[in-house]
C-alpha cells in the first residue's frame, strides 16, 4: 500500500506530482488571495463605514465574472491554460504592490481602492477559468472529482488561513503597532510564488492549439450554446445562478456584519469568514475523501435545504458565539453545491469544451453575487442586514422544492462515466 492511497480519493489525486507541485503554490497563493480581501474589506468599511460601498466594492471585484469569464474560457482553449495563469499572476503582483505603494505613501481613498479593486476583479475572471481547467491536464481521469474537491478543500481552508493571518494584523493596524501596507505586502508575495511555479508546470494536454483571432467570438457562442443544450449542464447553472444570486452575497455584507450585529470589527470579520471557511474545508475534505461522481447529482440540490435553514437561524441571533456553528453550516452546504457541481460540469463537458464550460461555472458561483451583494447593500441601507439576508434564505428552501424534482432527471447525463470526452 503506497503512502497515498490510505487517504483515498485525496491521496490519488496528489500522487500525481505535476498536480501536487500545483496544489501547493496554488493553495499559497490563495491564502494570500485572502489575506488580500479581507484586508480590502476592512478598508473598505474603515474608510466609509457604508453597507453601500460593502456592496458597490463586491460588485466591482466580482462583476468582472459575469462579463469576461466566457471570453477568459474561449481564450484560455484556445491559447492555453499556463499561457493566461501566467499572465494574470504577474497583474496579480502589479495590483497587489499598488495596494501597498499608496497605502505606505498615506494616499489611499475610497476611489483608489475601488479601481484597484475594479483591476482585481478583472484579473480575478481572466485566470479562474485556467486554474480550474488546468487540472485536468494534471491528473487521470479517475482522480478528477477529487482533484476537483481537494481544490475546493484547499480554497476553503485557505478562507480559514487568510483571514487568520489578516484578522491578528488588522487589528495590529487598529493599535498602531503596523501599517495596512504590511498586509497587502504578505499577499503579494504569496502571488509572486505562484506566478514562478507556473513555469514549471507542463502545457500538454492543457489547451492551445489555436491562436488569438476573431474566431474567439465564435468559441464563445458555441460555448454558450453548447451550455443551453446540454440539459443536465443548463440545470446546474440554474442552481448556481439561485446561489450567486440570493444566497453567497451575504459573505461580502460580512465586515458590516461583524461591526453593526455583533459590535466588532477585524476581529468580528476574522470569525465569520473563517468559520464559514472551516465548514466549507470540512465538505470540501470529505467529498475529496468520498472521491466518486456517484450521488453529487442529489448533494448539489439537497444543500438547498439545509442551507435555507441554517442561513435562517444565523439572521436570528446578535450573539457571535452562537453564531459561529451556524456558519460554520452555511459554509459547509454552500461548499457542496459548489464543488459537487464543479465536478459535475467537469465531469459531463466534452473535452474541447471545458474551458468554456468551466467559464459559466465560474460566471454563475462567482460573478452573480456581485450582483446579488450591490442590491443586498442597498436593501439592507434601509431594511437591515438580517431581515435581507433572511430572504436570502426563505428562497433557498422555496427553490429546493423545485430543484430536488428537476435534478432526479438529470443524474444519468451528469454522473455517467464518459470515456469518450476524455
Amino acid at each position: 500500500m503506497s503512502t497515498f492511497s490510505i487517504f483515498g480519493g485525496i491521496g490519488q489525486a496528489l500522487s500525481n506530482p505535476q498536480f501536487r507541485l500545483f496544489w501547493i503554490a496554488n493553495g499559497t497563493a490563495t491564502i494570500g488571495r485572502w489575506v488580500y480581501r479581507t484586508a480590502v474589506m476592512w478598508l473598505a468599511w474603515d474608510l466609509t463605514g457604508s453597507t453601500t460601498w460593502l456592496g458597490a466594492m463586491a460588485f466591482a471585484d466580482v462583476f468582472p465574472m459575469i462579463v469576461l469569464s466566457v471570453f477568459a474560457g474561449a481564450i484560455s482553449d484556445r491559447i492555453g491554460y499556463a499561457r493566461v495563469i501566467k499572465a494574470m499572476q504577474l497583474c496579480y503582483v502589479v495590483v497587489g504592490t499598488g495596494f501597498t505603494l499608496l497605502i505606505f505613501f498615506d494616499v489611499i481613498t475610497i476611489w483608489l481602492v475601488l479601481a484597484l479593486t475594479i483591476c482585481h476583479g478583472i484579473i480575478e475572471a481572466m485566470s479562474t477559468p485556467p486554474r480550474l481547467a488546468l487540472v485536468n491536464a494534471l491528473v487521470d481521469r479517475k482522480d478528477l472529482s477529487a482533484a476537483v474537491a481537494l481544490n475546493s478543500a484547499t480554497f476553503n481552508a485557505c478562507r480559514i488561513v487568510g483571514p487568520g493571518i489578516a484578522g491578528p494584523l488588522l487589528v495590529m493596524v487598529e493599535r498602531g503597532v503596523i501599517t495596512a501596507d504590511v498586509i497587502f505586502a504578505i499577499a503579494t508575495v504569496a502571488f509572486i510564488q505562484f506566478y514562478v511555479v507556473m513555469f514549471f508546470l507542463p502545457a500538454k494536454g492543457a489547451g492551445g492549439e489555436g491562436k488569438i483571432s476573431m474566431d474567439l467570438i465564435r468559441d464563445m457562442k458555441e460555448g454558450m450554446a453548447y451550455v443551453w443544450r446540454e440539459p443536465g449542464i443548463r440545470f446546474l447553472m440554474v442552481v448556481l445562478g439561485v446561489t450567486g444570486m440570493f444566497i453567497r452575497p451575504f459573505m461580502e455584507m460580512a465586515a458590516g456584519y461583524a461591526d453593526l450585529i455583533f459590535g466588532l470589527k477585524a476581529e468580528g470579520l476574522a470569525i465569520i469568514v473563517s468559520s464559514i471557511g472551516a465548514g466549507a474545508m470540512v465538505s470540501s475534505l470529505w467529498l475529496a475523501r468520498r472521491g466518486r461522481t456517484e450521488g453529487l447529482t442529489r448533494m448539489t440540490t439537497n444543500s438547498f435545504a439545509f442551507l435555507g435553514v441554517a442561513l435562517f437561524l444565523f439572521t436570528l441571533t446578535d450573539e457571535v458565539i452562537l453564531a459561529v456553528p451556524l456558519l460554520f453550516c452555511i459554509g459547509y452546504a454552500l461548499l457542496v453545491t459548489g464543488t459537487a457541481a464543479q465536478s459535475l460540469i467537469q465531469n459531463a463537458a466534452a473535452p474541447e469544451m471545458r474551458a468554456r464550460s468551466v467559464s459559466f461555472f465560474i460566471m454563475l458561483n462567482w460573478g452573480m453575487p456581485a450582483i446579488g451583494a450591490l442590491a443586498m447593500g442597498w436593501i439592507a441601507s434601509f431594511a437591515g442586514l438580517q431581515v435581507t439576508i433572511a430572504g436570502g434564505a426563505v428562497i433557498a428552501l422555496l427553490f429546493w422544492i423545485w430543484s430536488n424534482r428537476a435534478g432526479k432527471s438529470h443524474v444519468e447525463q451528469l454522473e455517467g462515466t464518459g470515456e469518450a470526452k476524455r
